[in-house]
């Protein structure tokens, strides 16, 4: 007779977790989630509970063959000898519930590609490799001991389910998804509380109304600092007191009218008149989300109350799925969420179920997509429409779409051939403010472009010949790093920002740009990546923007002269070719539409939205139609882990480094580590870069195969210029390899 059947083996301090334990406690937890998220479900609420009960019931029931639970019984990090997945899917399609069998599939390996499934036949969802312990299928060995595991699975004093009528897959994969993320949750979450080491987070209450009357004193407690402050004031009254009619909004506000607040108060007021659970600010790039951070809880908190609990910050993707890394998965539970493009649309996109756990805290939340124009590529814009769509149609969730340069793409032919016509987003402000702003925006920027391609020396030569303070932004963090060494070694007074630095580090560079350019030193140069492009309070006299996309360099406007406070701004496009300068591929289109949009004169003769409108159109026609047409139709297919792919909003795998070392002996010594610390401990690196051994990085946890694999970073380490390139531009400088981050 079998032992009491465990869930997880001890550990050193740890006792072995009971089979009956977790499959209780997952199971509360996944029906807890589901509820939360079904109350704003406008489809079948009661199928949906149950398809993720009935997965959480079974999801570990091949946990009961003996040769699992004879590595279970003792302490050790063995994989088990028989996929455990198997058995609660044999168990459920014989139940013919499909959807929930789907499900347990998926709670490890992810969602499935239908293609491949269909190629199994009878065998769908299935097992069917041949493993040596057994010398069978696992298919095979589960079907000649399911009903042992059923058995052993009452005793143990857990409930069995009956037969239902049969039904096939719906074919809504955002859906399923969201019932992924309820059961994948709940299983992460109660593995990482019984090794002791989730840490608890606090869930406040909403308390919208609350935060709106706080933010209003906060905006009405600003000083006037320039001749476009009643502009500003007036867009945030328009904003904030504009009637809520459909679902989807948008906001064409220029930079520096403040939208940070205006659309928070605007979303502030939708929350508490239809109860929402969340408010998700989502911005392009990592470096800007502690500027809007610091305005948020500086506007939403309430007395009694921690900042990082009201207002969580989210960088770059961190979620682990290994036992022992799940404590630190960024899971979005605060009442507001400050988060990046990559990791909220590869979320929608994902079939990872590491990638998805947080998923299902998006029903019943509003999400403000600032700087739209920078948030996804041409090509994903179809897919992540019919997501968003999905999501406000049956999930009650309410978007504004806004940016200094918004791109009104849906209303192109190319769009509406993806996503359908007759679509149609109202603005928050009305057209005779948009008007007037977009004529005080032409009036304070101008954009140029150099003809001849340039080296370092060149472009050093254009920018010192301008006035500083001066902002020069270039393609890559390897090309920034270079450029910032020659300068400063020059003897030029330089700072540098970049990915290269963890989000502690760059936060406090941040601080003493903005310390500097308050001061009366002038002749300084600021050499930056992307990340400065949009979010950020700076005002340079001078802008330099290596060629990229249309909206990149109107973004740019927003950091030179954003005040008017400079006459005859002016941004420069420029090319620049020279050693160790490394171009991003993923640019080449957008690249070659701006030149043609010189060339064209249309930089300067459009509005900031026209003109991102028309780039966006072109990268579509010239190319990115058909890349978007695929992404679909994988969808469409139930193709889920192609899809994952093909929705990569940064193509290239990364993986995170840490940088801190006190952090990277804490997780070696198997200590709580709070996942906020994670993230501004940590820097992401291409995994191909990370692969060829050339760089000193060392492996923490994980498999190097595995997407959650964790990095520690051996070499020089700047906290205050170049971060990680300090210690790579050495190796660079011998090797000419390329490494970098776009």
């Amino acid at each position: 007779m079998m032992k009491t059947p465990l869930a997880h083996s001890p550990r050193k301090g740890t006792g072995a977790q009971t089979y009956l334990k977790h499959i209780t406690q997952v199971n509360s937890r996944a029906n807890t989630n589901a509820k939360a998220a079904s109350q704003f479900y406008k489809g079948d609420r009661a199928k949906f509970l149950e398809v993720v009960h009935s997965a959480a019931l079974y999801h570990d029931l091949g946990k009961l063959d003996e040769k699992n639970q004879e590595v279970l019984s003792r302490i050790s990090k063995e994989k088990l000898p028989i996929p455990h997945e198997d058995a609660g899917v044999a168990a459920l399609l014989g139940l013919w519930r499909t959807e929930a069998a789907a499900l347990v599939m998926a709670h490890h390996a992810g969602l499935f590609d239908a293609e491949q499934e269909s190629e199994k036949k009878s065998h769908i969802f299935r097992d069917v490799r041949h493993i040596a312990c057994i010398n069978n299928t696992v298919a095979d060995h589960v079907n000649s001991l399911l009903d042992q595991y059923c058995s052993l699975h009452l005793d143990a004093g857990l409930p069995t389910l009956s037969i239902q009528d049969k039904q096939p897959l719906h074919k809504c994969g955002f859906t399923r998804r969201i019932a992924l993320s309820c059961l994948v949750d709940a299983d992460h979450g109660d593995t990482a509380q019984n090794y002791g080491r989730e840490i608890p987070v606090t869930k406040l209450e909403t308390r919208w109304a609350e935060r709106l009357a706080a933010l209003n004193h906060y905006v009405e407690e600003l000083e006037e600092t320039s001749s476009r402050d009643p502009l500003r004031r007036q867009v945030y009254q328009t904003c904030r007191d504009a009637a809520i009619s459909e679902p989807m909004r948008c906001c064409d506000a220029p930079v520096g009218s403040g939208k940070t607040t205006a659309v928070m108060a605007h979303l502030l007021q939708v929350a508490q008149k239809l109860g929402l659970r969340h408010i998700i600010v989502v911005l392009p790039y990592t470096n800007i989300i502690k500027q809007s951070v610091e305005v948020y809880r500086k506007a939403l908190v309430l007395p009694g109350e921690r900042p990082e609990d009201v207002v969580a910050e989210h960088h770059h993707r961190a979620d682990f799925s290994t036992v022992d890394l799940r404590q630190l998965a960024t899971l979005w539970q605060a009442p507001v969420i400050v988060t990046t493009a990559v990791q909220f649309f590869e979320t929608l996109a994902s079939h990872h179920p590491a990638g998805l756990r947080k998923l299902h805290e998006l029903p019943g939340s509003a999400v403000f997509v600032d700087e739209v124009h920078a948030a996804l590529p041409s090509h994903l814009w179809g897919q992540a429409w019919k997501w968003l769509e999905t999501w406000m149609r049956e999930w009650s969730g309410y978007l504004v779409l806004a940016s200094g340069s918004l791109p009104r793409f849906w209303e192109t032919e190319e769009m509406a051939e993806l996503i359908g016509k007759d679509q149609h987003v109202s603005d928050l402000l009305h057209d005779d403010l948009r008007k007037e702003l977009n004529e005080a925006e032409q009036k304070r920027i101008q954009y140029r472009s150099v003809e001849d391609i340039l080296n370092i020396d060149g472009l050093i030569k254009l920018a010192l010949k301008h006035k500083g303070p001066r902002v020069i932004i270039l393609n890559t963090v390897q090309s920034a790093a270079v450029v910032a060494d020659v300068l400063q070694r020059r003897g030029h007074q330089v700072m540098h920002l970049s990915t290269a630095l963890a989000p502690n580090d760059r936060d406090r560079i941040v601080d003493r740009i903005l310390a500097r350019l308050k001061g009366s030193f002038n002749d300084w140069t600021l050499i930056a990546t992307s990340c400065v492009e949009a979010g950020m309070n700076f005002s340079f006299c001078s802008g330099f923007r290596e060629r990229a996309a249309t909206a990149s360099l109107i973004q740019v406007g927003g950091r030179v002269s954003r005040g008017a406070e400079f006459d005859d701004a002016v941004v420069w496009d420029f090319l620049l070719e020279d050693d160790l300068i490394t171009q991003n591929p993923d640019l080449a289109l957008s690249r070659r539409v701006l030149g043609s949009l010189f060339e064209s004169g249309d930089v300067n003769m459009l509005t900031p939205g026209e003109l991102a409108k028309l780039a966006m159109q072109q990268e579509l026609t010239e190319g990115d139609f058909e890349r978007a047409r695929e992404l679909m139709e994988m969808e469409r297919l139930m193709r889920y882990p192609l899809v994952s792919k093909l929705a990569r909003v940064i193509a290239s795998d990364t993986r995170t480094i840490v940088v801190s070392r006190d952090l990277a002996e804490a997780i070696c010594d198997g200590k709580k580590i709070d996942r906020r610390d994670l993230l501004r401990g940590s820097v992401q690196m291409w995994t191909s870069k990370i692969s060829k051994k050339t760089l000193p990085i060392e492996l923490l946890s994980g498999h190097p195969d595995d997407s959650d694999a964790l990095y520690f970073w051996k070499s020089e380490y700047d906290p205050d210029f170049l971060g990680y390139m300090a210690g790579a531009l050495p190796i660079l400088r011998t090797t000419k390899e390329q490494v970098f981050i776009a």
